[in-house]
């Protein structure tokens, strides 16, 4: 069955559907020695190559997909390297082979809480789609009186800049004076959309962290700077928000690297080690 160029690659990782028809276009990629064009398909057995490399059969087409989640800190930027110099979340994440990370949207750089990272850029392109509306959670500390009225504004819908946004819900966690906090939803991933909803009523945000991602929420042991894989029961359940089918790891083992037998850990359970280890 043959399957559009740009979905296979982005669900191999290269990058996401939109990045990969920007490369078709400047003809970085070959069907079978002839530069792709928008539109064009493959079967298993095509050969393609991205910028005059080969793309192997076994990453186009393996199963196995990875999703992490990791604990942004503050002055934590969302690039893969800095001009700057600063620490950028990619520093933190393992390292890939014959792959690579794509973030699940962004969070600026003053901004804490849970990011998502995966190998598939199918779901990373659907995860971040509006059409799929899936819910962002934050905790917001503010500053500046808050009123009933505000609330609802806030919930009806107010005008940006880039257009009309709202809050899905908003819950007064409590609090006095510069100390008052908010859990609120969104479903939407606008540039910094959250702040400017509460600066649109003159109020500012002090402290701001995303604390779930659609059915994903952040582990309070999880700390940051900190990432860990999700397991296949939740890769399954975000899959299944987005309407992606998702392989189980039993199914994907058949692409993993074989044990080495003679690792220590293998040799201490066959018994090859009679000696403890000693750190020098």
């Amino acid at each position: 069955m043959s399957e559009k160029i740009q979905k296979v690659l982005a669900r191999a990782g290269f990058g996401s559907r939109r990045q990969i028809e920007q490369w078709i276009e400047g003809g970085r990629i070959r069907i079978n020695r002839q530069t792709a064009t928008l539109g064009d398909r493959i079967n298993e057995g095509d050969a393609v190559e991205v910028d005059g490399k080969p793309v192997s059969a076994q990453r186009l087409y393996s199963a196995n997909r990875r999703v992490l989640m990791y604990h942004k800190d503050v002055g934590t930027v969302c690039t893969r390297a800095d001009p700057e110099g600063r620490h950028t979340v990619f520093n933190d994440f393992p390292k890939l082979r014959g792959s690579r990370w794509i973030l699940v949207g962004r969070l600026d750089i003053t901004t804490t809480g849970l990011l998502l990272v995966t190998t598939d850029g199918e779901l990373a392109n659907r995860l971040m789609h509006p059409s799929y509306e899936l819910d962002r959670e934050y905790l917001v500390r503010v500053l500046g009186k808050v009123d009933q009225a505000m609330l609802e504004r806030l919930l009806q819908g107010v005008e940006l800049e880039d257009g009309t946004a709202q809050f899905d819900s908003i819950v007064d966690m409590g609090g006095e004076g510069a100390n008052h906090w908010y859990k609120v939803v969104i479903k939407e991933g606008r540039n910094r959309e959250v702040r400017r909803l509460w600066e649109s009523q003159g109020i500012q945000v002090s402290r701001l962290s995303r604390v779930r991602f659609g059915p994903i929420l952040l582990p309070k042991s999880l700390r940051r700077g900190r990432c860990q894989d999700l397991d296949d029961q939740q890769i399954t359940a975000l899959c299944e928000r987005v309407g992606l089918s998702h392989a189980s790891a039993a199914k994907t083992t058949k692409n993993r690297r074989p044990k080495n037998p003679w690792s220590e850990s293998a040799n201490r359970k066959n018994g090859r080690y009679k000696h403890k280890r000693v750190r020098g």
